[in-house]
């Protein structure tokens, strides 16, 4: 005989609701467990019972009701038993259908969502636990949302005939702590020996979780700037000194004309490589400032910034960096074994994958090799071509973004992977060789099913990869303007951008939900008293009003002030709490206050996937459609149920 069933959890409901709990016991009462789970809507769909052992155990919930309410997304669900639940939501076809999926745990505690998440609802789970691949027997389940690929616009992979890459950045994730500071110190080296500075740079210090993506480097002012997508100017800095208000409406809020932020005054912070020489200009800032005698006369602030950039390409000309890189990438590249098992997938599923970088063959192979070669018992990397038969066409030293343009005429070289030699092409078709001089291949040494160029256009690569239509290719990169911006606004293909940084903000902006609350809950009381204060200085200055009514109206109107003047203090720490959350100078990667920042809007514009690390794309199916999230106008926000 079944055990007794328990009371339903006590919930506080509006009377027009209804329970249903759905009883849930094990075959056996000696280890019997009693679950009892209220779902909370106007009408009693359905009541179940299911026999379950005690132990931590899943099983799914789908639910379709034209009157189910949306905010049954905001609910948290806990066994009667005291056990919490796990649970992960998917939204499916139709604006109110869900197919949930829970799993009981002793560990496991569980928030659902709420309006500022719309339509993701995010799982609490022990960290560190594995995702597989999606084509394993374990995939296709528990993706974290620091994991998750977010839609900008819809995306059917079944339309998708070519998935490409970019390397740096994307495929390769190098490790800041290390890579940006031999970066940093090659650079100093280059304007101290090269560019005559004083040798006390070389005692400088590289702080490289100081700079952000999407941060604007004014030139002549020596300002480092962030900004909203309406490029309005939000936090300010010369140098590493913050700009008060007024000197920030002064230079950038009061002038005629709007300024474009763009080069060649500005220069703009949208890729990793370049948070060292933001680092670099804004000490020289400060140290012109501080030392005016020991900076060249006519040294201003905007020379200064160029002769950074051109240290920088120093480094990378003279291959001081990739030489290092070369000798030990496990220092500074960060190992992904979900690479491989995803450009498999890709192949498996029929689509051609290639690679496009800007890097040349030498150090392409070797970044390359360390992703995806296999391993020998002490760690070390067998050092082959093998990585290229996950690739239909390799581009080296590509020369994004000009290669992205159809008009391009630079001329393509085939590339012989085990010498490096440049073999002559037409258009990509080999040529045959003048005299003796062809290098002899060893075609059993290499998978010959890829193909391996220097240079060259899209066109190329099109007809390489018998591409007829641009919407046929998926490209996978990081930077903003030299991958995304020309890839889909000259040619039309479709595009994933790699945040890396995405990750910890979208797990930071779960755990700080409620301070989120309450910061609108605090905007909205400033509006409130501000109104009711409008309007009591409106009706003192033109109503009639007898000496006892004007009295009363006074004192009402010095206490609202003094109430919104708390209010307005209580609001700005929050805010300034809440920024300093995400990073003690820049917050937020992508908010600036309230609005989307420059770089979010970017992202919004360009790219019609996003995530935290290629690699991500592994945890889907490879014919997943994506499907953008709803758009919400500030008139719609609190009319519609989200």
């Amino acid at each position: 005989m079944s055990p007794p069933l328990p009371p339903p959890v006590a919930t506080s409901l509006p009377s027009w609701y209804r329970i249903c709990t759905f009883p849930i016991y094990s075959s056996s009462e000696s280890d019997s467990l009693l679950l009892s789970l209220p779902l909370i809507f106007s009408k009693c769909l359905f009541s179940s019972t299911m026999r379950i052992p005690k132990k931590p155990v899943s099983f799914c919930l789908s639910i379709f009701s034209p009157d189910f309410p949306a905010p049954f997304s905001s609910r948290t669900l806990r066994f009667s038993s005291g056990y919490p639940a796990k649970f992960e939501a998917i939204h499916a076809a139709g604006p109110n259908q869900s197919y949930s999926h829970y799993s009981m745990d002793q560990s496991a505690g569980i928030m659902v969502g709420d309006k500022a998440s719309q339509s993701h609802l995010v799982v609490n789970r022990n960290v560190g636990e594995k995702l597989h691949v999606w084509s394993s027997p374990e995939g296709g389940f528990k993706i974290d949302i620091g994991k998750q690929i977010f839609c900008n616009r819809s995306l059917n992979m079944r339309n998708i005939v070519a998935v490409g890459f970019d390397m740096d950045y994307t495929l390769a994730q190098y490790k800041p702590e290390t890579f940006e500071s031999l970066a940093y110190e090659g650079t100093i080296r280059k304007l101290v020996y090269n560019l005559g500075y004083p040798k006390e740079l070389l005692e400088w210090t590289f702080d490289w979780k100081y700079m952000v993506r999407g941060l604007v480097l004014d030139k002549k002012r020596g300002n480092i700037l962030k900004m909203d997508r309406h490029k309005y100017v939000k936090v300010a800095y010369h140098g590493f000194r913050e700009l008060s208000k007024e000197d920030k409406v002064g230079t950038y809020g009061n002038t005629l004309l709007r300024d474009s932020f763009d080069e060649p005054d500005y220069a703009l912070i949208d890729t990793l490589f370049s948070l060292a020489e933001a680092y670099l200009f804004a000490q020289l800032v400060d140290f012109r400032d501080n030392n005016p005698g020991k900076v060249p006369e006519g040294t201003d602030y905007a020379h200064m910034y160029k002769d950074v950039r051109a240290a920088v390409d120093l480094c990378h000309r003279d291959g001081t960096l990739k030489q290092m890189v070369a000798k030990e990438p496990r220092r500074y590249i960060n190992e992904d074994t979900s690479i491989v098992p995803m450009l498999q997938m890709l192949r498996d599923s029929g689509r051609s994958t290639f690679l496009v970088t800007n890097s040349l063959w030498d150090y392409t192979n070797i970044v390359m090799n360390f992703l995806c070669a296999s391993r020998t018992m002490d760690g070390g990397i067998t050092g082959n071509f093998d990585w290229l038969q996950y690739f239909d066409v390799v581009i080296t030293g590509s020369a994004k973004p000009g290669f992205f343009h159809e008009d391009n005429r630079a001329n393509i070289f085939e590339v012989d992977p085990e010498s490096g030699m440049l073999l002559n092409t037409d258009n990509g078709t080999p040529m045959p060789q003048v005299g003796n001089a062809s290098p002899k291949l060893l075609p059993n040494k290499l998978n010959k099913s890829c193909r391996v160029f220097q240079g060259g256009s899209v066109g190329h690569l099109h007809k390489l990869l018998s591409i007829e239509s641009s919407s046929q290719v998926l490209y996978v990169g990081d930077h903003i303007y030299g991958d995304i911006l020309r890839s889909k606004k000259v040619l039309g293909w479709r595009t994933m951008l790699v945040v890396p940084e995405l990750e910890k903000e979208v797990e930071l902006l779960w755990e700080l939900r409620d301070m989120r609350k309450q910061l609108r809950l605090l905007r909205n009381e400033r509006d409130l008293v501000e109104d009711q204060i409008h309007h009591l200085t409106w009706s003192l200055k033109f109503e009639s009003l007898c000496d006892d009514e004007r009295q009363k109206m006074t004192s009402a109107l010095g206490e609202l002030e003094s109430q919104r003047d708390q209010v307005r203090l209580a609001h700005q720490r929050a805010q300034r709490e809440c920024h300093q959350k995400f990073h003690k100078i820049w917050g937020q990667l992508m908010k600036t206050g309230y609005q989307n920042s420059r770089f979010a809007h970017q992202v919004e514009r360009f790219a019609c996937l996003y995530t935290s690390q290629v690699s991500n794309l592994s945890l889907y199916s490879p014919d997943k459609y994506y499907r953008p999230s709803e758009d919400f106008m500030p008139h719609e926000f609190h009319i519609l149920p989200l």
